[in-house]
């Protein structure tokens, strides 16, 4: 786990995960529901779409300067 969402109602969502073995990043978060906004994508029948609020991208370890080091 990188970083929790700190303005989050409930301290559970969203939520920035690194998986190391497969050197991929995984998010918990909004799940995107909206017809509209989804039909604006093409989205393959085995992926989807999840949403997450900009300020959590200070828990990216390349925005925080760290070449190659993660949490």
């Amino acid at each position: 786990m990188l970083g929790k969402d700190p303005e989050s109602p409930n301290g559970d969502s969203p939520t920035l995960y690194y998986d190391e073995d497969r050197d991929t990043y995984l998010f918990q978060g909004w799940r995107v529901t909206d017809s509209e906004r989804l039909a604006q994508m093409t989205i393959p029948d085995h992926e989807t779409v999840i949403e997450f609020p900009k300020r959590m991208m200070r828990f990216f370890p390349e925005v925080q300067g760290e070449s190659g080091a993660h949490a």
